[in-house]
């Protein structure tokens, strides 16, 4: 009777562990016999899934979630999020693309900014520089055709379509010619948005190339 009740036990518990695994296997995916021994799993720059290879860095950004929780950028574990210096409208980070330095971090107010701030975004980017931008709350009202215009030399192929209350986030340099494969861009749709008023947030991570020339 005794080894029968052992038989019983162990094949429900194989049974139970075949089922997490089938059903919720994506909730493991973490854990590793290394984790349950207490052993601490690599870390990868930013938080990412992998890490990334020689003569690239590590990225990841966030945009804001609707009016509430405003968006974050890393950048090869060089520079933090922006918790404590965003605004609405474009959170900008420039950096150097040969050695991940960051150079500026500014917010441009796309929803009631002056003309001057607005100029200063066509000028964000040299030649062996890296942008990084988040959208929060509102970021294209006061987006006109030449602001657009100096994204689509910095290589996105989404800031034409940039509506009200969109999220988007990119990252692109010079030279790049709407070639960018690092931007999201989630549109404003009340049949669809997550929050009232906004669509959810979006969050991009990934390897950048260096500029070498």
């Amino acid at each position: 009777a005794g080894i029968i009740r052992f038989v019983t036990l162990l094949i429900t518990l194989l049974g139970t562990w075949f089922i997490v695994q089938t059903y919720f296997d994506h909730r493991w995916e973490a854990i590793s016999l290394r984790s349950w021994l207490g052993e601490q799993l690599p870390r990868h720059k930013c938080g990412n899934k992998k890490s990334c290879p020689e003569n690239y860095f590590a990225f990841k950004i966030t945009s804001g979630a609707a009016n509430v929780v405003g968006p974050s950028i890393c950048f090869d574990d060089l520079m933090s999020n922006l918790k404590n210096n965003i605004g609405r409208g474009l959170n900008i980070a420039l950096v150097n693309g040969t050695n991940g330095q960051l150079l500026k971090a500014d917010i441009f107010d796309m929803y009631s900014g002056g003309l001057q701030e607005r100029h200063v975004v066509g000028e964000a980017a040299g030649r062996r520089q890296h942008v990084k931008t988040p959208s929060y709350d509102e970021a294209a009202t006061k987006m006109n055709d030449k602001i657009r215009a100096h994204f689509v030399e910095l290589g996105s192929s989404h800031v034409s379509k940039l509506g009200f209350r969109d999220n988007w986030v990119f990252l692109g340099a010079k030279g790049m010619k709407n070639k960018s494969p690092f931007e999201d861009h989630i549109k404003n749709d009340k049949d669809t948005n997550k929050y009232n008023g906004w669509p959810e947030l979006l969050e991009m991570e990934g390897c950048a190339p260096k500029k070498m020339d």
